[in-house]
């Protein structure tokens, strides 16, 4: 990176304002600066996961940190959508090949394409989410999803009137169960008998799956559904809208309550935010500022990095989200320690 553009950005990086508050970051750039690094042509640029743009959730998600990039200092910006998994390599090489200033690869599918792209293009930065790749060019950004998914689970577990509730899963992945494993771990510390139904579509693309799935424990007595399926997950929100008042999904990465509305209703309890914009935004200005480091960044609830969304304010009860406000500061402190694989939740 030349010195006259790491100089510019440094400007831009020192004058964005950061407030952090009940688990949100917003980030916001001086307009002034935006012309001024558009001339330095910075660009940057993802990779999907199969789930592509559109899934309301992981993708999107790490879309809207590439606009607050591209929002706050000018870069340009690029998506590229993969349909497969054999598209991983060839998108990765494209860009790699076009010289973007930093690349994402979105998703842990991606891995083994991005080490193999990564030793390739020693020169190039890459950036990975929810994923490690151990190369001094690529920066991975992994989450607590564990701790997240509790919160959203002591919600369940309160507001659950059949005591009964049901977990929709994309892929079954030891990253994936670490939702489960902490949902299941939230509904057990709040409500002890609560049965929980799990289910895995073994796609994050199949939203008719995803309903299927989330229908079926609906009609054997569970009145709450959680996904962690990307597009899947918006058969599962669905499904609840279609079952009707007293069903509820609970949505994951994004706050995806506007998915859950019907008129004056709204059928989506509560949303397990996973900040995987905050994540891509904050390692890109960091890599197009000259600071890019390999290595790993692991965000939690202590780090904001993951939480419960405040659209749940309308929707939950206020007895459980004084609940998870108990837990959450627990958890923090380092006195509760979510677990991360189902086997070990009692």
């Amino acid at each position: 990176m030349a010195k006259n553009k790491s100089a510019m950005i440094v400007v831009a990086v020192l004058l964005v304002v950061v407030v952090v508050g009940a688990g949100f970051f917003i980030f916001r750039g001086p307009k002034e600066t935006e012309e001024i690094l558009t001339s330095a042509g910075l660009k940057v640029a993802m990779v999907t996961d199969v789930g592509g743009l559109g899934d309301k959730s992981f993708n999107d998600a790490a879309y809207d940190g590439l606009k607050m990039v591209e929002a706050e200092i000018g870069a340009e910006i690029k998506v590229v959508e993969s349909s497969k998994m054999e598209d991983y390599v060839p998108n990765l090489k494209s860009l790699a090949d076009q010289k973007y200033d930093m690349i994402w690869a979105i998703g842990f599918l991606m891995t083994d394409a991005l080490a193999e792209v990564a030793e390739m293009y020693p020169e190039q930065k890459f950036g990975i989410i929810d994923a490690v790749v151990e190369q001094d060019n690529v920066h991975s950004v992994v989450f607590k999803e564990e701790e997240g998914s509790f919160l959203v689970g002591v919600v369940a577990g309160i507001d659950s009137k059949s005591q009964k509730v049901g977990f929709v899963g994309g892929m079954e992945f030891p990253l994936i169960q670490k939702f489960e494993a902490g949902y299941l771990a939230g509904v057990k510390a709040a409500n002890p008998n609560a049965k929980i139904y799990t289910a895995y579509a073994g796609a994050f693309d199949d939203p008719a799956k995803g309903k299927e799935l989330a229908a079926s424990q609906f009609n054997i007595g569970a009145d709450i559904v959680y996904h962690a399926a990307g597009a899947t997950g918006l058969g599962v929100i669905g499904a609840a809208k279609e079952k009707g008042a007293g069903y509820w999904a609970i949505g994951v990465d994004k706050c995806q309550h506007a998915e859950g509305q019907v008129g004056e209703e709204n059928y989506v309890l509560a949303c397990m935010m996973k900040r995987v914009d905050v994540g891509v935004h904050k390692a890109t200005i960091e890599a197009l500022n000259g600071d890019f480091t390999g290595g790993v960044t692991e965000l939690g609830l202590a780090e904001d990095g993951v939480g419960v969304c405040e659209a749940a304010e309308e929707t939950a009860s206020a007895e459980a989200l004084a609940k998870v406000e108990e837990f959450k500061t627990k958890i923090v402190a380092g006195e509760f320690v979510v677990p991360t694989n189902p086997k070990d939740v009692n």
